[in-house]
């Protein structure tokens, strides 16, 4: 089962950096009185009325976005991406339904665009219950799915930006299941945002249903074209997993927080809080294995920096800190599996 406690807002985390010297962090009245000076400015700027709609309009949907999740942060969720277009009789949908619905009785809740095919299926698995829906507004209907039609956990969005970033900064894992432009739009934005890391880092893994080629073909590109003409490194390769398996599927999603929980960077270190402390055999092959991502010094293990004071969720688990170079992130990737595999 999944470790039940407060899951930590790392989004937001990983780029609260304390640096060793300067001023400190502002507080949250001098970060929302930021906000109120920036729209002032607006003014100032004779920004047109098109502009400060569209400013407008996001700000409102992210607070609302965040004001929903808030009450669920204690709680890991996996975002599921699919098509609006399979029916019910689609594998790909069946596919769908079982991943959520083991997903749900592990305790993750399952975030998806709320609306039919494979996001409906991805509620009817999980149930009502543990589903969260983030629909889009689009100039033809899109209607809720009936599971959470009508929910406080459903958010009507106008923005794709907006809800993209939803998508990513609530969710601990991506599950893509076939489909058009937006599935594959979503895949690589949570690719992108992992691999330059932008976001936390998360596992990613496509489902095929069994036999199927939508993904297989994806991969396929993926290899004998952005690696095989040098746009990606191979260690990227780490950052997915293609399968037409629910049960790996589901594994590499749960895995994935056997003995690592979260990240955050204090000062000059990236610091992975873990379940466990590390065996010394373990930690010296990682200093051995994986020399090649640290700037200087090498890894150690700790306890909670004083940084790390706010974060009262995780102050007990254990860190492994290092001088991270911040692009090796497929590299990262193999890290934390060895630490799972081997922890």
């Amino acid at each position: 089962m999944l470790d039940q406690k407060p899951r930590p807002g790392s989004f937001e985390q990983l780029h609260e950096e304390s640096l060793p010297a300067g001023p400190p962090a502002p507080s949250l009245d001098q970060l929302v009185q930021q906000i109120r000076e920036t729209a002032d400015k607006l003014l100032r700027d004779h920004a047109s009325r098109g502009d400060v709609k569209l400013l407008n309009t996001a700000l409102k949907e992210l607070r609302y976005g965040f004001k929903v999740f808030s009450a669920f942060r204690h709680m890991r969720k996996v975002t599921v991406f699919g098509s609006a277009r399979l029916p019910a009789t689609d594998p790909a949908y069946t596919q769908a339904v079982e991943f959520s619905r083991q997903m749900a009785e592990a305790g993750y809740m399952v975030i998806t665009g709320a609306a039919s095919g494979i996001m409906e299926a991805g509620h009817v698995g999980a149930g009502r219950d543990h589903s969260i829906g983030v629909n889009i507004l689009l100039p033809f209907e899109q209607e809720a799915n009936p599971i959470i039609r009508g929910d406080h956990k459903l958010m009507h969005l106008r923005y794709f930006f907006t809800r993209k970033l939803l998508f990513v900064k609530e969710c601990d894992a991506v599950a893509l299941f076939p489909g058009g432009f937006g599935t594959q739009d979503e895949g690589f934005e949570a690719l992108t945002l992992v691999q330059t890391g932008k976001s936390h880092l998360f596992p990613i893994v496509m489902v095929d249903q069994p036999g199927g080629d939508y993904w297989l073909l994806w991969q396929k590109y993926i290899r004998e074209v952005l690696l095989a003409r040098h746009l990606i490194s191979p260690p990227d390769m780490h950052l997915f997993k293609v399968t037409d398996s629910v049960e790996v599927a589901v594994r590499e999603v749960l895995t994935f927080y056997r003995v690592y929980h979260s990240m955050r960077y204090v000062g000059g270190d990236l610091v992975l809080r873990l379940q466990k402390l590390l065996s010394e055999a373990l930690l010296e092959r990682i200093r051995t294995e994986f020399a090649d991502i640290v700037t200087q010094g090498t890894f150690e293990q700790s306890e909670a920096l004083p940084e790390e004071a706010n974060d009262v969720h995780v102050a007990e688990l254990p860190r492994l800190r290092f001088h991270f170079d911040r692009k090796s992130l497929g590299r990262l990737r193999m890290l934390v599996n060895l630490i799972n595999e081997e922890g």
